[in-house]
Protein backbone atom coordinates (compact mmCIF):
# COMPACT_ATOMS: atom_id res chain seq x y z
CA UNK A 1 0.00 0.00 0.00
CA UNK A 2 3.06 1.99 0.06
CA UNK A 3 6.86 2.54 0.22
CA UNK A 4 7.73 0.52 3.24
CA UNK A 5 4.50 -2.13 3.19
CA UNK A 6 7.68 -4.49 1.26
CA UNK A 7 9.11 -4.83 4.50
CA UNK A 8 6.51 -5.66 6.63
CA UNK A 9 7.15 -9.61 7.77
CA UNK A 10 3.54 -9.87 7.88
CA UNK A 11 3.00 -9.58 3.62
CA UNK A 12 1.53 -12.46 2.88
CA UNK A 13 -0.38 -13.94 -0.81
CA UNK A 14 -3.50 -16.19 -0.06
CA UNK A 15 -2.29 -16.35 3.76
CA UNK A 16 1.15 -17.58 2.34
CA UNK A 17 4.30 -15.87 3.43
CA UNK A 18 5.90 -13.68 0.69
CA UNK A 19 9.13 -14.35 2.61
CA UNK A 20 9.03 -18.22 2.14
CA UNK A 21 7.20 -17.86 -1.41
CA UNK A 22 10.09 -15.59 -2.88
CA UNK A 23 12.78 -18.55 -1.04
CA UNK A 24 11.23 -21.23 -2.88
CA UNK A 25 10.97 -19.22 -6.61
CA UNK A 26 14.58 -19.28 -6.18
CA UNK A 27 14.71 -23.17 -7.08
CA UNK A 28 12.84 -22.56 -10.23
CA UNK A 29 15.85 -20.13 -11.45
CA UNK A 30 18.23 -23.43 -11.64
CA UNK A 31 18.43 -25.21 -14.81
CA UNK A 32 16.93 -28.62 -15.58
CA UNK A 33 20.35 -29.89 -16.62
CA UNK A 34 21.62 -28.86 -12.94
CA UNK A 35 20.48 -32.11 -11.42
CA UNK A 36 21.40 -34.47 -14.33
CA UNK A 37 24.64 -33.43 -15.90
CA UNK A 38 27.51 -30.83 -15.82
CA UNK A 39 27.32 -28.15 -18.82
CA UNK A 40 30.37 -26.00 -19.54
CA UNK A 41 28.53 -23.41 -18.03
CA UNK A 42 29.20 -24.85 -14.87
CA UNK A 43 32.92 -24.81 -14.70
CA UNK A 44 32.64 -21.29 -13.40
CA UNK A 45 30.48 -22.40 -10.69
CA UNK A 46 32.33 -25.64 -9.67
CA UNK A 47 35.60 -23.55 -9.83
CA UNK A 48 34.20 -21.28 -7.53
CA UNK A 49 32.60 -24.34 -4.99
CA UNK A 50 36.19 -26.10 -4.75
CA UNK A 51 38.26 -22.52 -3.46
CA UNK A 52 35.22 -21.94 -1.04
CA UNK A 53 35.55 -25.78 0.10
CA UNK A 54 39.08 -25.85 0.45
CA UNK A 55 39.02 -22.23 2.27
CA UNK A 56 36.08 -23.91 4.74
CA UNK A 57 38.57 -26.93 5.29
CA UNK A 58 41.16 -24.41 6.79
CA UNK A 59 38.87 -22.40 8.39
CA UNK A 60 37.14 -25.95 10.25
CA UNK A 61 40.73 -27.30 10.75
CA UNK A 62 40.93 -30.88 10.81
CA UNK A 63 37.44 -31.35 12.84
CA UNK A 64 35.76 -30.29 9.16
CA UNK A 65 34.55 -34.18 8.25
CA UNK A 66 32.16 -32.73 5.72
CA UNK A 67 30.67 -30.12 7.67
CA UNK A 68 31.76 -27.75 4.85
CA UNK A 69 29.01 -28.66 2.41
CA UNK A 70 26.66 -27.53 5.35
CA UNK A 71 27.66 -23.71 5.53
CA UNK A 72 28.37 -23.93 1.59
CA UNK A 73 25.00 -25.11 1.02
CA UNK A 74 24.25 -22.04 3.34
CA UNK A 75 26.05 -19.57 1.48
CA UNK A 76 24.26 -20.75 -2.25
CA UNK A 77 21.11 -20.45 -0.16
CA UNK A 78 21.26 -17.10 0.80
CA UNK A 79 22.82 -15.69 -2.35
CA UNK A 80 20.13 -17.00 -4.42
CA UNK A 81 17.78 -15.00 -2.11
CA UNK A 82 20.09 -11.67 -2.11
CA UNK A 83 20.35 -11.83 -6.03
CA UNK A 84 16.85 -12.72 -6.81
CA UNK A 85 15.96 -9.44 -4.06
CA UNK A 86 17.36 -7.58 -7.23
CA UNK A 87 14.88 -8.54 -9.73
CA UNK A 88 12.23 -6.16 -10.17
CA UNK A 89 8.91 -7.11 -8.55
CA UNK A 90 10.44 -9.90 -6.58
CA UNK A 91 10.72 -9.68 -2.72
CA UNK A 92 14.05 -10.47 -1.04
CA UNK A 93 13.06 -12.59 2.06
CA UNK A 94 16.67 -11.97 2.93
CA UNK A 95 15.68 -7.98 4.22
CA UNK A 96 13.70 -9.73 6.97
CA UNK A 97 14.81 -10.78 10.80
CA UNK A 98 12.09 -13.64 10.71
CA UNK A 99 14.00 -14.99 7.81
CA UNK A 100 17.87 -14.27 8.80
CA UNK A 101 16.92 -15.14 12.33
CA UNK A 102 15.48 -18.57 11.23
CA UNK A 103 18.76 -19.21 9.35
CA UNK A 104 21.25 -17.90 12.43
CA UNK A 105 19.32 -19.27 15.90
CA UNK A 106 19.57 -22.73 14.76
CA UNK A 107 23.23 -22.63 13.89
CA UNK A 108 23.58 -20.78 17.07
CA UNK A 109 22.15 -23.21 19.25
CA UNK A 110 23.60 -26.41 17.60
CA UNK A 111 27.21 -24.64 18.48
CA UNK A 112 26.13 -23.67 22.08
CA UNK A 113 25.14 -27.00 22.87
CA UNK A 114 27.24 -29.32 21.60
CA UNK A 115 30.05 -27.15 22.72
CA UNK A 116 28.82 -26.91 26.51
CA UNK A 117 27.70 -31.02 26.21
CA UNK A 118 30.70 -32.29 24.92
CA UNK A 119 33.38 -29.95 25.46
CA UNK A 120 32.84 -28.08 29.26
CA UNK A 121 36.06 -26.94 30.27
CA UNK A 122 36.77 -25.72 26.36
CA UNK A 123 33.60 -23.75 26.97
CA UNK A 124 34.55 -22.47 30.18
CA UNK A 125 38.44 -21.82 29.33
CA UNK A 126 36.73 -19.87 26.59
CA UNK A 127 35.17 -17.19 28.54
CA UNK A 128 38.79 -15.96 29.80
CA UNK A 129 41.15 -15.40 27.30
CA UNK A 130 45.02 -15.85 28.19
CA UNK A 131 46.90 -13.82 30.05
CA UNK A 132 43.76 -11.95 31.69
CA UNK A 133 44.81 -10.38 34.76
CA UNK A 134 43.17 -11.71 37.70
CA UNK A 135 41.16 -8.68 38.34
CA UNK A 136 39.60 -7.78 35.11
CA UNK A 137 38.54 -11.87 35.26
CA UNK A 138 35.14 -11.55 35.89
CA UNK A 139 34.65 -8.54 33.74
CA UNK A 140 35.92 -10.19 30.93
CA UNK A 141 33.56 -13.54 31.73
CA UNK A 142 30.67 -10.61 31.60
CA UNK A 143 32.08 -9.53 28.31
CA UNK A 144 32.36 -13.45 26.59
CA UNK A 145 29.12 -14.47 27.65
CA UNK A 146 27.08 -11.46 26.20
CA UNK A 147 29.11 -11.37 23.23
CA UNK A 148 28.48 -15.01 22.73
CA UNK A 149 24.64 -14.75 23.72
CA UNK A 150 24.26 -11.97 20.88
CA UNK A 151 26.21 -13.69 18.04
CA UNK A 152 22.78 -14.58 16.37
CA UNK A 153 21.11 -11.50 16.48
CA UNK A 154 24.31 -9.63 15.25
CA UNK A 155 24.47 -12.30 12.31
CA UNK A 156 21.02 -11.37 11.42
CA UNK A 157 20.96 -7.99 11.94
CA UNK A 158 24.24 -7.32 9.72
CA UNK A 159 22.43 -9.81 6.62
CA UNK A 160 19.01 -7.79 7.11
CA UNK A 161 20.49 -4.57 7.36
CA UNK A 162 22.45 -3.95 4.32
CA UNK A 163 19.98 -6.11 2.22
CA UNK A 164 17.18 -3.31 3.30
CA UNK A 165 19.54 -0.47 3.10
CA UNK A 166 21.17 -0.71 -0.60
CA UNK A 167 17.22 -1.27 -1.59
CA UNK A 168 15.45 1.28 -0.10
CA UNK A 169 18.20 3.61 -1.43
CA UNK A 170 17.57 2.59 -5.40
CA UNK A 171 13.61 2.92 -4.37
CA UNK A 172 14.02 6.17 -2.72
CA UNK A 173 15.87 7.51 -5.93
CA UNK A 174 13.94 5.78 -8.49
CA UNK A 175 10.70 7.18 -7.01
CA UNK A 176 11.63 10.67 -7.85
CA UNK A 177 12.08 9.92 -11.48
CA UNK A 178 8.81 11.14 -12.42
CA UNK A 179 9.14 14.67 -11.51
CA UNK A 180 12.84 15.23 -13.36
CA UNK A 181 13.70 16.52 -16.54
CA UNK A 182 15.47 14.24 -19.38
CA UNK A 183 19.18 15.17 -18.49
CA UNK A 184 18.70 14.07 -14.78
CA UNK A 185 16.77 11.06 -15.56
CA UNK A 186 19.38 10.15 -17.47
CA UNK A 187 22.19 10.69 -14.26
CA UNK A 188 19.79 8.75 -12.28
CA UNK A 189 19.47 5.58 -14.77
CA UNK A 190 23.66 5.70 -14.55
CA UNK A 191 23.29 6.06 -10.60
CA UNK A 192 21.09 3.42 -10.41
CA UNK A 193 23.44 1.12 -12.69
CA UNK A 194 25.98 2.00 -10.34
CA UNK A 195 23.66 1.02 -7.15
CA UNK A 196 22.82 -2.60 -8.73
CA UNK A 197 26.54 -3.30 -9.32
CA UNK A 198 26.88 -2.50 -5.70
CA UNK A 199 24.08 -4.25 -4.65
CA UNK A 200 25.57 -7.21 -6.68
CA UNK A 201 28.56 -7.09 -4.35
CA UNK A 202 27.03 -6.77 -1.44
CA UNK A 203 24.55 -9.97 -2.20
CA UNK A 204 27.69 -12.11 -2.56
CA UNK A 205 29.73 -10.34 0.18
CA UNK A 206 27.15 -10.28 2.96
CA UNK A 207 26.73 -14.25 1.82
CA UNK A 208 30.44 -14.98 2.55
CA UNK A 209 30.61 -13.23 5.49
CA UNK A 210 27.25 -15.17 7.04
CA UNK A 211 29.13 -18.29 6.19
CA UNK A 212 32.44 -17.09 7.25
CA UNK A 213 31.19 -15.93 10.45
CA UNK A 214 28.72 -18.79 10.76
CA UNK A 215 32.71 -21.76 10.21
CA UNK A 216 34.55 -19.41 12.91
CA UNK A 217 31.99 -19.87 15.58
CA UNK A 218 31.73 -23.76 14.83
CA UNK A 219 35.42 -24.09 15.11
CA UNK A 220 35.03 -22.63 18.51
CA UNK A 221 33.25 -25.47 19.99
Amino acid sequence: MNLFSVFDPMSSIFNFSINWMSTILGIFFIPKTYWFILPRMNMLINKISLSIHQELKILMGNSSKGGTLIFFSLFIFIVFNNFLGLFPYIFTSTSHLTMTLTLALPLWFSFIFYGWINNTNHMFAHLVPQNTPGVLMPFMVLIETISNLIRAMTLSVRLTANMIAGHLLMTLLSSTGISLNIPMTMFLIIVQLLLLTLESAVAIIQSYVFMVLSTLYSSEV
